[in-house]
């Protein structure tokens, strides 16, 4: 894109998401925008409201935006709107369970999954000890199985996890909380897609190319086959 915009409110940032369809928090897309360009470096981890790394975890809770690591474990906010057609472009229009018989997500995946379809929203520590992947040695099966329910839009980001030692100071980092995607979308009024695949991704397609620029459309076609 020839210029990148530039927003320091959270409606600005809502706006751009709208606009664009798909914003990365980082830069990971040629020629597209990413939340951290667009925002003043200075404003970043202030704690204060215009702080942009508190509004990651206000677009999934306003229902303003799907946050996860959709692609290639980066961070993404995706358009309210557009997230159900690229859920089903990512799922490959399947199941979480007939995507695991078909071999193509890992055991981990489809523990994590009903780990929190059962919980309803879990946060990371209670999900690894909950899905019997607490352990040093799990650490890798969990982050693999995670990853690919993100990459499939199976899940998504819901907040952030804080936890306050006795005297009231937060206690190390926080720590993510999930959901199912479909729990996301019901409770943000979000109509799941009922189209077969060949027409999300089709649908999909037309929503990206009325936004983003041609090496963009291009990066996003390769990766959910639109």
């Amino acid at each position: 894109m020839s210029t990148t915009p530039r927003i320091t409110t959270y409606e600005e940032a809502r706006e751009l998401v709208q606009d664009l369809g798909i914003l990365p928090l980082a830069p990971a897309v040629p020629d597209h925008p990413s939340f951290a360009a667009c925002t003043p470096p200075e404003a970043w981890h202030t704690g204060e409201e215009s702080d942009p790394w508190t509004w990651r975890v206000r677009f999934p809770a306003a229902g303003d935006a799907a946050y996860g690591k959709f692609f290639r474990g980066k961070s993404v906010l995706i358009a309210p709107d557009l997230f159900p057609l690229l859920k089903t472009a990512a799922s490959r229009g399947a199941s979480v369970r007939d995507r695991y018989r078909d071999g193509l997500l890992p055991r981990e995946a489809l523990v994590l999954y009903e780990t929190i379809e059962a919980s309803g929203r879990i946060d990371t520590r209670e999900l690894r000890a909950a899905a019997g992947m607490k352990a040093r040695e799990s650490k890798a099966g969990y982050e693999r199985g995670i990853r690919a329910l993100q990459e499939a839009m199976d899940v998504v980001v819901t907040g952030a996890h804080v936890r306050y030692q006795a005297d009231g100071r937060p206690s190390g980092w926080s720590s993510v909380s999930y959901a199912l995607a479909e729990t996301w979308m019901s409770e943000s009024n979000i109509e799941p897609e009922a189209l077969p695949l060949t027409a999300a991704r089709r649908l999909a397609r037309q929503r990206l190319e009325e936004a983003v620029s041609p090496e963009a459309l291009l990066f996003f076609r390769k990766l959910y086959l639109l």
